[in-house]
């Protein structure tokens, strides 16, 4: 019997939450939609960050709502199929509860990983390469596990308010031009020649965060952005060969 080929999957920016509660579940049922196609041949699906557009787990309590998208989450990994959840700056926050609860795979910073026969590095992308120092320093606010204490002493009902709003007015402020910038104007483009000048034996850069599907030559190496679900609906697939950007159908 011939060997079953390679299949893995990634999305990213599906900012479940955002811009209403009808636009989001409207999105959210078209995710699933994509997620139950992709379910039949994949080998490890890996989300790569900004999955909610806010995300705080309490001791008792986290998020109300995303039902059909956990739901389908964990039918897929009880299924046996691996998911990797990669945190992004919308839902640094996450704890125990995913991967307890629907058996994902959380990463909190970007790596190096072998697929197949290639050579991946995979991370959400905020934060990386040169410039946005202002968020840099917030970063490392926000990761503090002191941080998380004390946002945890604040009632679900006002903290959620003023996440939310922030997350809101963040994502606003600052919004990517949807238009591929130049070698010499897109960070992550930088950090991908900085890694590469690391470790040669890259083959493939994946990341999200930049809200526009990109797929463009690092060297001998490929950067790939796996886009958003607000306005594109793309996702990259790995087919033990190479990697290729697609589109999903709008909602």
């Amino acid at each position: 019997m011939p060997k079953k080929a390679v299949k893995i999957y990634f999305a990213s920016d599906f900012h479940l939450g955002t811009p209403s509660f009808e636009g989001s579940l409207k999105r959210e049922k078209k995710l699933v939609e994509w997620l139950n196609l992709v379910r039949k041949d994949a080998d490890e699906i890996y989300l790569m960050g900004d999955i909610f557009d806010f995300w705080f787990e309490y001791k008792y309590t986290v998020p109300k709502g995303f039902t059909r998208f956990l739901g389908t989450i964990a039918s897929i990994t009880d299924s046996g199929i691996p998911v990797h959840f990669f945190t992004g700056n919308h839902d640094h926050w996450m704890f125990d509860y995913l991967p307890q609860e629907i058996g994902v795979t959380i990463h909190r910073k970007q790596g190096v990983f072998k697929l197949g026969n290639h050579t991946f590095f995979l991370g959400h992308g905020d934060g990386l390469g040169p410039g946005d120092t202002k968020y840099k320093w917030l970063k490392k606010v926000f990761t503090n596990p002191f941080s998380h204490w004390l946002f945890a002493r604040i009632h679900p009902n006002f903290s959620f308010g003023i996440a939310n709003k922030w997350s809101r007015a963040s994502r606003k402020k600052g919004k990517e031009p949807q238009v591929f910038l130049g070698e010499d104007k897109e960070w992550l483009v930088a950090y991908c020649y900085r890694k590469l000048e690391q470790n040669s034996d890259i083959d493939y850069f994946i990341f999200g965060h930049r809200h526009l599907p990109i797929q463009h030559p690092i060297g001998n190496a490929t950067y790939i952005n796996t886009g958003d679900w607000l306005n594109h609906y793309t996702y990259a697939v790995y087919d033990g060969t190479s990697v290729e950007l697609k589109h999903f159908d709008k909602p």
